[in-house]
């Protein structure tokens, strides 16, 4: 889909530059798509990937492995592993604390896949997220946790960011006492290129409220998802 000419892309870009708004490679641009505009993207990133895999010169009219990895690209990127950036927040049902919970939840691991925001390589890892309610708070099923979490883990990003946007995203919903996440992670800009260290990884963590002012509180924590 194009105006006059003009990629569906930039289209979207004017949109988005028309509001003052951010679009880097962690944002979510949704708010910014119309219907029909997501099937256009892959038409216009299948295009260009096509450029690509020429500009790496492999034959793609004879290679029957890559006639259509263009668009198997494109799709993937769009509808998949960088799903976060179009696809609208998951819908989350909240409960109120009618019991008064107030004990530490933790939830996890939760796996997830997202991808280096410096070479495009995957991040593949493990979440766990402690949560302190009041009678205050909302509760929230255990299956959105995941599906937040996906969400903002599909897109190109760098690990200390993506986790304090969900850190964020929680306490913003939720409203608990406490909340703390942690995040393990296989980088494969490091394993598959650079310096291709398959042992390393990176270890990250989200600490707020309760769990940044109780030692005891984070101790607790880290112990029960140690033994995970």
């Amino acid at each position: 889909m194009e105006q006059e000419g003009i990629p569906l892309s930039a289209v979207i870009r004017k949109r988005i530059q028309a509001k003052k708004a951010r679009f880097h490679a962690n944002d979510n641009i949704s708010a910014f798509l119309k219907p029909g505009d997501l099937d256009a993207l892959v038409d216009e990133v299948a295009n260009k990937m096509q450029g690509v895999l020429e500009s790496l010169v492999i034959d793609t009219k004879n290679d029957h492995n890559t006639k259509n990895t263009s668009r198997r690209v494109a799709k993937m990127f769009i509808n998949e592993v960088f799903s976060g950036r179009y696809m609208e927040q998951p819908s989350l049902t909240k409960f109120p604390n009618v019991s008064a919970l107030n004990e530490l939840m933790i939830i996890g691991p939760i796996t997830v896949r997202s991808a280096c925001s410096h070479h495009l390589c995957p991040i593949m890892g493990r979440v766990w997220i402690g949560v302190l309610p009041s009678k205050a708070s909302a509760l929230i099923g255990l299956s959105k946790y995941s599906r937040l979490t996906e969400w903002v883990m599909c897109r190109p990003q760098i690990q200390e960011e993506a986790v304090v946007e969900l850190a964020d995203m929680l306490e913003d919903k939720i409203k608990p006492i406490g909340l703390a996440i942690v995040m393990d992670a296989d980088h494969f800009c490091m394993q598959w290129r650079g310096v291709k260290d398959r042992d390393s990884k990176m270890v990250n963590s989200v600490m707020r409220g309760a769990f940044l002012k109780d030692s005891s509180l984070r101790r607790e924590f880290l112990s029960l998802i140690d033994k995970r």
